[in-house]
């Protein structure tokens, strides 16, 4: 470890490459941390268990509570960007619902504008796609585990700069709201997860693709009509899963 490291940080994933790749590593790369990689399954499950090694703390870089070592002057930016990027936070939080539990500015990110962690007990995306892939698994079980995700910005981002602008100017922007939809979707491939709906994002991608290819203005009007409204859908399963929630309590 490098020295002044006081917590052994890992990510767990599906292979090397892809944690190797992952935005989660970022910062820590860049303030030259050792991060160790977990790439086989039965690793989710020792990591439960497992909450130290030789008196340090084992962090994964996939959860809520990474706090990384900061100078005065590092705190003192982070801070300020926290004020200036408040109203922009809430917006993302209003448009995407309950798709995430909360909005807010990340440390842990260098070169990517968003990630999704996700609650420091429940599953990481890594151990969400190990439950699915399971043939007897239990679906009650999935409705409360089911992680809760946080959407960390990285401010320093030009994509979120410029967003912040555009909404500053009229936060009721049809091109914010879908640049918004865009930047969550594409965090939740980065972030390990899976799309609800990978043929909406399809068809918001290649919106993107014509618009900037400034093809027939019109017609994408005319398709943007026919996708389905992007806000949440009631889920058929939400009381059943509130109601599971009441007996875990």
């Amino acid at each position: 470890m490098k020295e002044g490291q006081k917590d052994i940080f890992f990510i767990t994933g599906e292979s090397k490459a892809s944690v190797a790749a992952s935005p989660f590593v970022e910062a820590l790369k860049k303030k030259d941390y050792e991060v160790l990689y977990m790439i086989d399954p039965i690793d989710e499950y020792v990591i439960q268990q497992l909450k130290e090694f030789d008196g340090k703390k084992l962090k994964n870089c996939t959860k809520e509570g990474l706090d990384l070592d900061q100078t005065e002057d590092e705190k003192k930016k982070f801070e300020e960007q926290k004020s200036a990027f408040e109203g922009l936070c809430k917006l993302v939080k209003e448009i995407l619902g309950d798709k995430v539990e909360k909005v807010q500015l990340g440390q842990r990110l260098d070169q990517s504008p968003c990630v999704l962690v996700t609650g420091e007990y429940g599953w990481s995306a890594n151990m969400e796609r190990i439950m699915k892939a399971q043939a007897l698994r239990d679906p009650s079980m999935s409705s409360y585990m089911m992680s809760k995700k946080t959407l960390e910005i990285n401010a320093n981002h030009p994509i979120l700069t410029e967003l912040k602008k555009k909404s500053d100017k009229d936060k009721s922007d049809k091109t914010v709201k879908d640049l918004i939809w865009l930047l969550y979707e594409t965090a939740l491939l980065t972030s390990g997860f899976s799309l609800d709906d990978p043929t909406h994002f399809a068809n918001r991608i290649h919106k993107m693709i014509k618009l900037g290819l400034s093809i027939d203005d019109a017609g994408i009007e005319e398709e943007d009509e026919k996708l389905p409204q992007l806000e949440k859908k009631e889920d058929a399963n939400t009381e059943a899963t509130k109601s599971k929630m009441e007996e875990v309590d």
